[in-house]
C-alpha cells in the first residue's frame, strides 16, 4: 500500500492529470466541434482567443504542474518504490509526459502557432481552418486518451 507522501504526491497525479483529461475531453467532444460549426474567419479568430487564454496560470498551473509532478513521481518510483503499484505508477508517468504533455508539444502547439500566424478573415486562414479542426482534433484525442490513461494507472496503484 502506498502511504505517506508517496501516497500524496500519488493523489496530487490523480486530480492533476484527471484534470487535464477533462479539459481535454471538452475540447474533442464539443468545443471544437461548435468552433468547426463557425464561418472560417469567426473560428480562427475564437480559436486564437482560446490559444491565447491558456497559456495563464490557471491553466499552465494545472498542465505544467502535473507534467512536472509526473516526472517526479516517475522518478522516485524509478529509484526508490519496492514493488507495489511500480509498474502502474511508471505508466502513468509516462502516459502523461509522453501522450498528453509531449504531443502537446509536438503536435498542437505548432498547428496553433500556425493558425495565430493567420489574419482570420483571409483566404489562407478559411484554407487552413479544416484541417487544423481535424488534425488539432484528432491529437487532441490522444492527449485526452493519455491523461484519462494516466490518472487510471495512478489511481490502480492506490488500489
Amino acid at each position: 500500500m502506498i502511504d505517506g507522501p508517496y501516497l500524496w504526491l500519488t493523489v496530487l497525479g490523480v486530480l492533476g492529470t484527471g484534470l487535464v483529461a477533462g479539459v481535454f475531453y471538452a475540447f474533442s467532444t464539443f468545443v471544437m466541434r461548435g468552433l468547426a460549426a463557425l464561418p472560417p474567419a469567426q473560428g480562427v479568430a475564437a480559436m486564437n482567443a482560446i490559444n491565447v487564454a491558456a497559456v495563464m496560470p490557471a491553466f499552465m498551473i494545472v498542465f505544467v504542474g502535473s507534467a512536472v509532478l509526473c516526472a517526479v513521481i516517475g522518478v522516485v518510483t524509478f529509484v526508490l518504490w519496492p514493488g507495489d503499484g511500480k509498474v502502474e505508477l511508471l505508466l502513468g508517468s509516462a502516459l502523461y509526459l509522453f501522450g498528453s504533455f509531449g504531443v502537446t508539444m509536438v503536435a498542437n502547439v505548432p498547428r496553433n502557432d500556425a493558425l495565430l500566424k493567420l489574419d482570420p478573415g483571409t483566404p489562407e486562414a478559411a484554407a487552413y481552418w479544416p484541417s487544423y479542426v481535424r488534425e488539432w482534433t484528432l491529437w487532441n484525442h490522444v492527449r485526452m486518451v493519455a491523461s484519462a490513461g494516466s490518472a487510471l494507472a495512478y489511481v490502480l496503484a492506490l488500489t
